[in-house]
């Protein structure tokens, strides 16, 4: 057993690397870590009530009584700083991004959760907080959820540096949930604590990518173009070519969005030519991804079908970004009159839904499985299946979830269909639908 070293404060508060920190949040923290009971934890020491009284800083603890928790917890309170732990855990915070190995990642954690876990320092918060960005890397939410609950109770303890990471790694979270507005909510909250925090510029830069993000999935176009712009101006002096690359494609959507083709075009360009220079395949294939959308956008559909072959041939893309160009490659193909291609890609885009399930939540499940319905009832001449799924099921699916980019789409498709099978009147309904739809579209 490491030697348990503290000065006592009458508050239960404790020095850690010089810095005053709350003992019994800790303790329920490490408990909890080590799925640990309150009645294992307090058995032969104090009454099960006690304990959660400490935890919840409901009451004053004696020097005694913590040491026997912190030794059954089996940890150190540390008083000086350890500066391979500091150096560990930079190391490691600055892996924490999607175009590092996981495996590498992991093995990095790994190796420093075995010493954190042996004392509290004053690198312990950090290093929570910073697991919280470990799970989403990961994309294991659902821990992200679990640490981000773990520490809530703590936030009061942080400092401006914790508090920034906190609001941003909280940020993160609730993007991938694609949560937006909540994830705007914390984004700006980390806005306001890095002015108040010692938080490098690349760090900031990072933050102003992500709220760039964050805007254009709100359709907030000209924000997005400014935090974009923003970002990339610290990429480009760090040389950070992926980070440029992912910058450009954001300009791409935005300059596409506000009918700047010329502009669009030439940022999706030039994320390909540098996913090219630093032999990224990622970027390389995001791009051909953007590039296929525009072409599509375009009317477009032979430009529009090379660029969607060559996205979906990268093996590393995500199940839901697979399906996303899959999806608008059978649209593509169905359009030129290609049924043949387009059911083989039905097929494949079936398999990955089939995979992703257990992944995403119902929302993508639904998406993609009314969008591979449509598709088949349609390549199969099933006209009578294909009307009752978008009339009765999709179309009110995507009015309640307020999705009206692809309002516009699908209920101008059946729009078109009900017109050849001679049934205007239920046609222009849908025609007036899709416009509504773009009208409020463009409004968002």
């Amino acid at each position: 057993m490491l030697q348990y070293n503290y000065t006592y404060k009458s508050t239960n508060s404790r020095m850690a690397g010089g810095r005053l920190i709350e003992i019994g949040s800790f303790i329920k923290l490490e408990r909890t870590k080590r799925n640990m009971t309150q009645g294992e934890l307090s058995e032969g020491i104090v009454s099960l009530s006690y304990l959660s009284k400490i935890e919840n800083k409901k009451t004053k603890a004696s020097p005694e009584i913590i040491q026997l928790l912190c030794d059954r917890l089996g940890i150190e309170v540390m008083d000086e700083t350890d500066l391979q732990i500091e150096g560990k855990c930079k190391e490691w915070y600055d892996m924490l991004f999607d175009r590092y190995d996981k495996h590498i990642i992991t093995a990095k954690y790994e190796e420093l959760q075995q010493l954190m876990n042996r004392s509290i320092n004053n690198h312990t918060l950090m290093f929570e907080i910073h697991q919280i960005r470990y799970f989403i890397v990961l994309r294991d939410l659902g821990k992200a959820l679990q640490k981000m609950n773990e520490l809530h109770d703590m936030v009061d303890s942080f400092n401006y540096e914790e508090r920034y990471y906190w609001h941003k790694f909280k940020g993160d979270y609730y993007s991938h949930k694609e949560d937006y507005d909540q994830a705007m909510r914390d984004y700006k909250l980390a806005e306001e604590k890095f002015r108040l925090a010692n938080i490098n510029e690349e760090e900031i830069a990072d933050l102003h990518y992500a709220l760039s993000i964050v805007h254009s999935k709100l359709w907030e176009i000209l924000e997005a173009i400014d935090y974009a712009k923003q970002a990339m101006k610290v990429f480009q002096q760090n040389y950070s070519f992926i980070r440029c690359a992912q910058c450009h494609i954001l300009l791409g959507i935005s300059y596409q969005r506000i009918k700047k083709p010329d502009r669009a075009i030439k940022n999706f360009n030039l994320a390909m030519n540098l996913g090219k220079l630093s032999n990224n395949e990622d970027i390389i294939h995001l791009a051909h991804h953007n590039l296929g959308y525009f072409h599509s956008m375009m009317g477009n559909s032979e430009e529009a079908i090379k660029h969607y072959l060559i996205a979906t041939e990268n093996k590393d893309l995500t199940d839901k970004t697979k399906l996303e160009a899959i999806t608008r490659l059978i649209q593509e193909l169905y359009t030129i009159g290609d049924y043949k291609k387009a059911k083989a890609c039905l097929q494949q885009a079936k398999e990955i839904l089939e995979l992703a399930k257990c992944k995403y939540d119902k929302f993508y499940n639904n998406f993609y499985d009314y969008i591979i319905q449509v598709y088949t009832y349609l390549l199969n001449g099933d006209l009578k299946k294909f009307r009752s799924l978008l009339a009765d099921d999709f179309i009110p699916y995507l009015k309640q979830q307020e999705d009206y980019r692809h309002l516009v789409f699908y209920a101008e498709l059946l729009a078109v269909h009900l017109e050849k099978m001679g049934k205007y009147k239920e046609s222009v309904q849908y025609y007036k639908l899709a416009n509504r739809s773009y009208d409020k579209l463009i409004k968002l």
